[in-house]
């Protein structure tokens, strides 16, 4: 058994929890998962027990600023990718070259845009603060929605998603889980009972907000910043706060920063090979492909179908489409 999947498998066990957290424990509706024992529904949304308690915890004890900004996804939908660039473009002046002496060259992007569930937000002292989270919007902390702090969040095709996901905990945990396959994951994914999820409520709760209050929360989908990365990110820049120059452009400030923060360049360097992030998890494992419909080299025709399905039922009445 690797260092990663025991830590994985440490920080999803039942263990430790303050007497609030094991309190609803207690009372919460739960489902068996390929991820620890049981998750847990809160507020609508799925749990393991580790990660409730720190949606409680950040619940509790977040204090928003004015001048925040905040990343939001669902599990592997490109939220390594969100933080590199939103890092990068925010903190440009702090860091005039970045392919030479950045901190992304040295650090894994979960180490320099925490998450607020990982109990380890108090360490932020940058200015502005960026912070990342998973957390479905009516379960954000107060503070967060009372706040003037700007939302970015990305959204990602449910079937890549999905097999990102797969990938991932395939490697970390199901290893160690007897009698998983991806048929009995894909059936709890469409009911919904995967980590943080139901994954589709997750992403319209947040284009819904995106749209009744755009001054607030950006809607950005992976697929059309993987396609015109240049564009999209000069959009984010701007919906912070931090545009670019028409003379940063002409420099190249803007395409120095997308080669820094590709994919493709992310998962090359020393940091992101054979780093760890502060609580063991090896970084390698939150860079895989990145590719767009890269699904069809995992899925078969069968559980793509059942995925569309619920994705069509979950979009019933709404405009939204994710990207095919």
């Amino acid at each position: 058994m690797t260092n990663s999947k025991t830590t994985l498998s440490k920080l999803l066990a039942e263990s430790n929890f303050s007497q609030e957290c094991k309190e609803l424990l207690s009372y919460l509706p739960k489902d068996r998962s390929f991820f620890a024992e049981y998750l847990y529904q809160y507020q609508g949304f799925w749990y393991p027990p580790n990660l409730l308690e720190g949606v409680l915890y950040s619940q509790k004890h977040f204090q928003a600023r004015d001048s925040d900004i905040i990343l939001v996804s669902s599990p592997k939908s490109g939220t390594t990718w969100l933080k590199a660039l939103v890092f990068a473009s925010v903190y440009r002046q702090e860091f005039q070259t970045p392919l030479e002496s950045h901190p992304l060259l040295d650090n894994n992007p979960h180490s320099l845009v925490p998450f607020i569930e990982a109990f380890n937000f108090h360490t932020q002292d940058t200015f502005p603060r960026i912070f990342s989270t998973h957390i479905p919007l009516g379960s954000l902390p107060e503070s967060i929605k009372k706040s003037s702090c700007k939302v970015v969040y990305c959204c990602r095709n449910p079937k890549d998603a999905f097999v990102s996901l797969w990938h991932f905990m395939k490697d970390l945990v199901l290893k160690e889980m007897v009698g998983c396959t991806m048929e009995q994951m894909v059936k709890g994914f469409c009911r919904g009972s995967s980590v943080y999820g139901p994954f589709w409520d997750h992403a319209l709760e947040y284009w819904k907000e995106s749209l009744e209050n755009p001054k607030k929360v950006f809607f950005v989908k992976y697929e059309d910043m993987r396609e015109k990365p240049e564009d999209w990110v000069m959009r984010i820049a701007e919906f912070l706060g931090y545009s670019f120059t028409e003379r940063e452009i002409e420099n190249g400030v803007l395409e120095d920063i997308i080669k820094l923060c590709s994919l493709e360049n992310l998962s090359k360097l020393e940091v992101n090979k054979v780093g760890k992030l502060m609580n063991g998890m090896e970084t390698k494992a939150f860079f895989r492909k990145g590719e767009i419909r890269g699904w069809k080299d995992t899925l078969t025709p069968l559980l793509a179908e059942e995925i569309d399905k619920t994705t069509e039922q979950k979009l019933i009445g709404s405009a939204f489409r994710f990207f095919c």
